[in-house]
Order: structure tokens, then sequence, then C-alpha cells
């Protein structure tokens, strides 16, 4: 697994790196990464159900869609009201 980079994973309030303890830091970067990693195992085990090689393909592409759309529907809606 890849460590994450600052801006990969969205942040609902950015930390401000000027007041925020390092023990703070740590608590808010390990929330995001269990966050991350809980969606992760959501959609692998969803994927480890399917009874087939062609339906776990089939499921990853709608995940992939849904996500997409997801994404989309967010970034028009911060558009909307930037």
């Amino acid at each position: 697994m890849t460590e994450r980079r600052p801006g990969q994973w969205p942040v609902d309030e950015p930390a401000d790196l000027d007041q925020a303890s390092d023990d703070e830091l740590y608590v808010q970067r390990a929330g995001e990464r269990a966050l991350h990693e809980m969606v992760l195992d959501s959609i692998r085990h969803d994927l480890e159900q399917q009874p087939s090689a062609f339906t776990v393909v089939s499921a990853a592409r709608n995940w992939c869609n849904r996500i997409t759309a997801a994404a989309e529907e967010i970034a028009r809606s911060k558009r909307s009201t930037a």
C-alpha cells in the first residue's frame, strides 16, 4: 500500500498546521486512513462475493461508474457554490 500524499485524500476541514499539534495531526491522518481502508474493504468484500470472474469485473465496473458519478455530482455542487 502506498502512502498518502498531501491533498490526495479529501479532507472535510484542512488542518491548521500553524496551531495543530503533532498528536492532533496524527489522529486526523489516522482517521482519514481508517475511513479510506473501510471503504476499500467494503468494495473488496463485495467483489469477493461475486460468483465468477466475469461478475467480479462487472461489479468493479459498476463501482467505478458509481464513484465517478458521485465525484461529478460533488464537483458540480462545489463549482456552483464557489
